[in-house]
């Protein structure tokens, strides 16, 4: 057996014993954590294997693994592939054809990528964000304030291959190990472009960015903290920021993240803010982040294994979540205030609808939305809405 059927026997082996449970790289991971005669090259290649096949299943349709493998790879790369020169010659020859042109040569479409084209906001487009899932996005890191100096230092040494974008965004292969680099959080933070942009607001709300006045903040879903840190570099560490999640892991985790940022909490609590009669803080926010619970679909070509087991129905589940929640937590924002609806979601019912929802059941005034379109830039697709509540006459 060639070494490359060998790859696509190993590939096989994966996806016939991968549930979609879990995150495939934990997968992957007990997979070769129990198959040591691999080494580092033969992991990297049969893992991407695994990800072209979830990125293509939905368009490729095969019932032989095999096939649709070596049609995933043929449609996910560029550049001349070694294995399909050796076992498809005819695709590897047509390797550097656009994704359109070899979509058509398998005689496949572009919505066959994403099966759930239907649902998407009018304002994606469609063709774009279908064949952007054939992609893996770069790896992004934010510049902290006060360590671009630093940052630019390290660079220059280490001779890493980088790319900015702007003065705060460096765009580095996925394959970049950062641990012996950068003190990760408090020179540098791993964070998507897009989610880098969605508090692009403030910069321009100069009232609230030098009022000189002490901001109160809740990150009402803070997960790992990514908005939290930014929402604290953005108002240049002019906020008291309140976080809270819905496990109390979730927000240890996040507490030493933000004492490696150096970044102290103002309060933390553990809520589930879907219910309909959360425990709520007290206080009134003059600005409340709401990084929502979603489908995710925005990122999926980061995971593509979630566009593969995803159910259509879980659409509906999470609009209605969404709507409870923004219903709950919008009740402490201050009159004058504002609220940030955000998620990683491109489709209409989680987004456009919930915007709609905001400013007709809650009353409040949409200042601005946005789709950030990372299909565009090899980025995560994100939607950003900011409201304010009017003041009291």
């Amino acid at each position: 057996m060639s070494r490359f059927h060998s790859y696509i026997a190993s590939a096989t082996s994966i996806l016939k014993t991968y549930d979609g449970s879990g995150p495939l790289l934990f997968h992957l991971k007990k997979f070769f954590s129990a198959s040591k005669k691999f080494g580092s090259k033969d992991r990297k290649n049969i893992a991407h294997l695994c990800y072209t096949y979830f990125r293509t299943a939905h368009a490729v349709r095969s019932d032989n693994i095999e096939e649709s493998i070596l049609a995933g790879l043929f449609l996910c790369e560029q550049e001349s592939s070694e294995m399909l020169a050796t076992l498809r010659p005819g695709l590897n020859e047509n390797i550097s054809l656009s994704k359109k042109e070899k979509l058509a040569m398998l005689n496949l479409d572009a919505t066959g990528i994403f099966p759930f084209h239907d649902s998407l906001s009018s304002l994606v487009d469609k063709d774009k964000f279908c064949t952007s899932l054939l992609q893996q996005p770069g790896l992004y890191l934010r510049i902290r304030p006060g360590k671009h100096q630093r940052v630019r230092s390290i660079l220059e040494t280490s001779g890493l291959a980088h790319e900015w974008l702007g003065n705060d965004c460096l765009r580095l292969k996925n394959s970049t190990s950062l641990d012996d680099l950068f003190v990760l959080n408090k020179d540098v933070v791993v964070q998507d472009f897009n989610s880098q942009q969605v508090l692009n607001y403030l910069q321009e709300e100069k009232k609230v960015l030098f009022s000189g006045n002490r901001v109160s903040a809740w990150d009402c879903c803070a997960a790992s903290g990514g908005k939290s840190v930014l929402l604290f570099d953005v108002l240049k560490g002019n906020v008291n920021i309140t976080v809270s999640d819905i496990r109390n892991n979730i927000l240890q985790n996040l507490a030493q993240r933000l004492q490696q940022a150096g970044i102290n909490i103002n309060r933390s609590f553990v809520a589930d803010l879907s219910l309909p009669d959360p425990d709520l803080p007290e206080e009134e926010f003059s600005i409340i982040v709401c990084d929502a619970p979603c489908t995710g679909s925005g990122t999926w070509s980061r995971t593509p294994e979630q566009l593969y087991y995803f159910k259509e129905n879980q659409i509906e589940i999470f609009s209605n979540r969404q709507k409870q929640i923004v219903s709950n937590v919008t009740r402490k924002l201050k009159p004058g205030g504002l609220f940030f609806y955000i998620t990683c979601s491109v489709f209409r019912q989680e987004n456009d609808e919930i915007v709609s929802f905001i400013h007709n059941s809650l009353s409040l005034k949409l200042l601005q939305q946005e789709y950030l379109k990372g299909y565009e830039i090899a980025a995560d697709t994100m939607f950003v809405a900011v409201f304010t509540k009017p003041l009291l006459p």
